[in-house]
């Protein structure tokens, strides 16, 4: 048998999970196909608001540049898989078990499937988004975000799985997950700045969002790419690590609990 070393053993899962997704990438391409749809209502609906107000831009924002902002937080949206159903489906099956006792780190395993996926999946996404940007309105705001944006979109995901994970993990206490999941995803629509930058909003809803974690997850990577503040770049970073790190911490807290629970009830 061929011994990998860890490093290689994750890369080794990686590379599964892409070859994975590309087996199944008529299913995959049909649901993204959804994401134009969404555009398009999108469209309809911020070409009224713009006419309603009888202005070029609305808080700093044009339309082209709303409309490519939804782009991307759609696109990184519409790639993330459910962890609760995942991890759900783990611990009612008992294959958790079998998980838990293998040499890799669970949590590792569940961060590269997960990356290796999303990653695959925001840049189709982003593809077709794009082509249907392109369609709609133009081509996008041309800035240095556009090149930043991998990196923002890096730790956004990060972010997300982390958070995801967090809820997931609930599993080991309760038989249903995706509730909480549900409110957790309607948090990262609103608040998150999934449908609107947070500059639209309320001023003290507002500093809701810019005090919680949910806004690097979407809208930093969307205000890079449309509207980014050079000087705003290193902060978004050193949010994106700070949360990295204590949702983190919080995350293997959990999980640790959760594992001697298990132990102790038999699985």
């Amino acid at each position: 048998m061929i011994s990998l070393s860890k490093p290689s053993k994750y890369l080794f899962i990686g590379k599964i999970t892409l070859r994975n997704q590309l087996a199944y990438i008529a299913d995959f391409l049909v649901r993204s196909l959804f994401l134009i749809l969404i555009l398009y209502i999108f469209m309809q609906l911020w070409q009224t608001t713009f006419h309603g107000e009888g202005s070029s831009s609305i808080s700093g924002y044009t339309f082209r540049q709303i409309m490519w902002y939804l782009v991307v937080t759609e696109s990184m949206v519409i790639a993330t898989p459910s962890l609760c159903t995942r991890i759900e489906g783990e611990v009612k099956s008992g294959d958790v078990a079998f998980k838990l006792i293998r040499p890799v780190s669970f949590l590792a395993f569940h961060y590269v499937e997960y990356m290796s996926e999303v990653a695959l999946r925001f840049v189709i996404n982003l593809a077709l988004g794009s082509a249907v940007g392109l369609l709609l309105v133009g081509s996008p705001p041309v800035s240095a975000g556009l090149l930043w944006l991998p990196l923002i979109a890096f730790g956004g995901f990060t972010v997300n799985f982390m958070l995801g994970m967090l809820v997931a993990l609930s599993a080991f206490w309760v038989e249903e997950t995706r509730g909480l999941e549900f409110v957790y995803n309607k948090i990262l629509f609103t608040v998150g700045g999934m449908l609107m930058p947070l500059e639209l909003f309320p001023e003290k809803l507002r500093q809701i969002g810019h005090f919680l974690p949910f806004q690097t997850i979407v809208y930093f990577p969307a205000k890079t790419a449309v509207a980014m503040q050079p000087d705003a770049l290193a902060g978004m970073l050193g949010l994106q690590l700070l949360w990295v790190a204590l949702i983190g911490t919080a995350v293997w807290l959990v999980y640790r609990k959760g594992v001697r629970k298990l132990n102790v009830n038999g699985g």
